[in-house]
């Protein structure tokens, strides 16, 4: 399976001297659970040495850093593709895109999805085959040879290089905020694909999607993703929305005066369309009803393909 060239340190001077062997800009990954904010991309030796000193000796990510990987950086277009799988037949989903840096234009940290939008235009039928061929099936065998049927959905993150996509990430489980647009733009029955999934009769399933484009804002705690400010009330979501609209609640709490803030990502605007433009326009209409005091949103979620 393409992937970058790396190492996994625990020792921080060594991982230090690995620095050596790459150019820069630098990828370090805590090698844990750390709620989607454990990567760092470091511009240059020193940023990268920082970030490797706060995983390994301040230990900021706790024992999600207790071991670090450190990466080549990819050059590319960052794509989502999510299948079904019932150990043995796999069947992929619409590709999505995912915005994963806090700032608009890409900048900042690292976030667990600042916004997405299906289906990805440059990546046709071909590139996605080529991913279930090269990429899925290869581990989906490799589990099988070790004793394991997966059964479920499998998430590669790729990154489209110029030698091929690459796997940056693979998750066992739908994917935040991919799921969010990927499956209003599914037509069959849900609870059908499952079942054929657990019985292991998925090649009998065609599912269908719609001709649709879909986007989602994600709307953001003040302060995240550092330190984000909670318990903040959620105004507006009563306003008429159009139907092709659906919010969906990440990090709200229901309180005696209301709904408020629980979490870093508190809500999800997903819009379908017959455009990107379209569903763009709506996401985005409905976002400017929505009042979270301080709160943190891209305004340029899908404008690429939008144009």
């Amino acid at each position: 399976v393409p992937t970058a060239a790396g190492e996994t340190f625990s020792d921080c001077a060594a991982a230090i001297e690995y620095l050596s062997t790459l150019a820069p800009p630098y990828v370090i990954k805590a090698d844990g659970l750390a709620a989607g904010k454990g990567v760092v991309i470091a511009e240059d030796r020193a940023a990268a040495q920082a970030a490797l000193e706060d995983c390994l000796i301040a230990r900021k990510f706790g024992a999600a850093g207790t071991n670090v990987v450190v990466e080549e950086f990819l050059e590319g277009q960052e794509v989502s593709v999510l299948a079904f799988v019932d150990g043995r037949d796999i069947k992929a989903m619409p590709p999505a895109q995912d915005y994963k840096r806090i700032g608009e234009g890409d900048t900042g940290p690292n976030t667990g999805g600042m916004g997405a939008y299906a289906p990805v235009p440059f990546v046709g039928e071909e590139d996605r085959l080529l991913v279930v061929d090269q990429i899925m099936r290869p581990v989906i065998a490799e589990l099988a040879r070790r004793g394991v049927t997966y059964q479920g959905v499998l998430y590669a993150g790729l990154i489209l290089t110029e030698g091929g996509p690459k796997v940056l990430e693979f998750n066992v489980r739908f994917g935040d905020p991919e799921t969010q647009i990927i499956m209003p733009l599914l037509r069959s029955d849900l609870l059908e694909i499952i079942e054929a999934c657990i019985d292991g009769r998925l090649a009998e399933v065609d599912p269908v999607w719609a001709d649709k484009k879909a986007l989602t804002v994600v709307l953001a705690s003040e302060g995240y993703p550092e330190s984000p400010k909670t318990g903040r009330e959620i105004g507006g979501l009563d306003d008429d929305q159009s139907p092709d609209v659906t919010v969906f609640h990440a990090g709200t709490a229901l309180r005696e005066d209301g709904l408020v803030s629980s979490g870093g990502r508190v809500l999800n605007i997903t819009a379908l369309g017959d455009s990107f433009a379209l569903a763009r326009e709506r996401a985005y209409a409905a976002v400017d009803r929505i009042h979270i005091e301080g709160m943190r949103f891209r305004r340029d979620i899908g404008a690429g393909v939008a144009r």
